[in-house]
């Protein structure tokens, strides 16, 4: 076998190592083909060209590797692939003296166990104690937290 041949298919596997690791997440065909070519590729430098030729093919798919992975990155290429957005929202807390504990209220949306609940005209964020309640129902506050009440039917 040549050794253009031999190069050619240790560059196919860090190609698609590099397709694994920038393109096409997780343990992928790419990703195990990758490791397959570059094996390959360094099994039959030794075979067909030698223990030394073998060692040089070694040393250099590592260092070849290596610099690819350095550069990849160098270049912020992952900066291309992730999100680069914040959250910035809060919850605004509730005012303790407008809902206490024993005020009644009335389901807005189905709580499965969370949803949503008018109380003394302020829509809140509930969850209830005793499962799924269907919208519609009277309700009784049992606890007031910062942002969400919990609740039970009436």
């Amino acid at each position: 076998m040549s050794t253009g041949a031999i190069v050619l298919i240790i560059l196919l596997g860090i190609l698609l190592l590099l397709v694994e690791f920038l393109i096409i997440p997780g343990v992928t065909i790419a990703g195990i083909g990758g490791f397959l070519c570059i094996i390959t590729g360094i099994v039959l430098a030794y075979y067909f060209r030698g223990a030394t030729v073998g060692h040089l093919f070694l040393a250099g798919t590592v260092v070849l590797s290596v610099i690819t992975i350095l550069t990849a990155f160098k270049l912020k290429t992952w900066r291309r692939f992730g999100l680069d957005s914040e959250i910035d929202g809060k919850v605004k807390p509730f005012e303790e003296e407008k809902i206490k504990v024993g005020d009644m209220g009335k389901t807005i949306t189905r709580l499965n166990p969370i949803g949503k609940v008018m109380v003394n005209d302020i829509l809140c964020e509930a969850k209830s104690i005793e499962g799924f309640m269907d919208e519609n129902k009277e309700v009784k506050i049992i606890k007031v937290l910062k942002t969400q009440i919990v609740v039970k039917l009436k």
